[in-house]
């Protein structure tokens, strides 16, 4: 029989002792659990990149495996800490948007709200529900604890989602889009998604204006600006051989404006 996965995808980073006492307790619970990082250096508070950088992720792990996000802002707060059934995968997340981008790829069928206090550690922290709440309900579910004996179901219309995801059209006709993600590469990743590669279409991000959208970085000289679609769908924005959100001063949430979309 295969062996469960738990994927982790923090706000922790790595110099502290966060992740590490996620999987302590993790693997505690579950010892035969594989436990996979998809990212621990999303940006404190950053639900939004957290949900983007998640969405790129769940579709290449196999189904029934359990999603642990800890992207928690209001940690301690009246959010409701939730277990999300797509049929596809389990997802062990605070409700505060963070599935927002994978519930348009595997649509919830069953949301429970994490309240039945056998499925928790017996004290709980008001700043660290990712070891206290979170971890111990991830590990029972990659075990075998049914969805059900974990608290009680809500309905998964009443889920928070995030405003403003998609690009907004304007008044001249041109669309008003955000970078979601800046990669380990500088690379802006924008909330643009480009169905056509070869589409004409003209980018505004800060003061430069790029007019051909690229198929890869070596379609140009190293020091360029290029504009391309990148791995996991969406427009993006490089530098050849350098880093984008330096050269152009352009950070998460600056606008990108797009002429000739979609």
């Amino acid at each position: 029989m295969a062996r469960p996965i738990i994927t982790l995808t923090t706000d922790f980073g790595q110099t502290d002792s966060y992740v590490g006492i996620l999987k302590g307790v993790l693997l505690s619970l579950c010892p035969e659990a594989v436990l996979v990082d998809i990212c621990h250096e999303i940006r404190p508070q950053a639900v939004r990149q957290a949900a983007y950088l998640l969405s790129t992720a769940v579709p290449y792990f196999p189904p029934g495996t359990v999603h642990l996000v800890v992207v928690d802002p209001c940690v301690g707060s009246e959010r409701r800490p939730l277990v999300v059934d797509t049929g596809r995968a389990l997802y062990v997340i605070p409700d505060n948007g963070v599935l927002s981008l994978v519930l348009r790829q595997e649509p919830a069928r069953l949301a429970i709200h994490l309240t039945e206090p056998r499925y928790r550690l017996s004290q709980i922290s008001a700043t660290f529900h990712g070891r206290d709440i979170f971890a111990p309900s991830a590990a029972y579910l990659a075990c075998g604890t049914a969805l059900t004996e974990m608290g009680h179901p809500i309905s998964v219309t009443d889920l928070t989602t995030l405003p403003g995801l998609e690009p907004q059209r304007q008044a001249d006709g041109s669309w008003l889009g955000e970078v979601v993600h800046v990669d380990h590469f500088g690379n802006l990743v924008t909330n643009f998604q480009v169905a056509d590669p070869g589409a004409r279409s003209v980018i505004q991000v800060g003061a430069t204006r790029i007019e051909t959208l690229s198929r890869t970085f070596a379609d140009v000289t190293p020091g360029q600006v290029v504009a391309y679609v990148g791995s996991s769908g969406h427009l993006e924005i490089a530098v050849r051989e350098g880093n984008a959100a330096h050269r152009l001063d352009v950070d998460i949430g600056d606008s990108i404006r797009l002429e000739g979309w979609p």
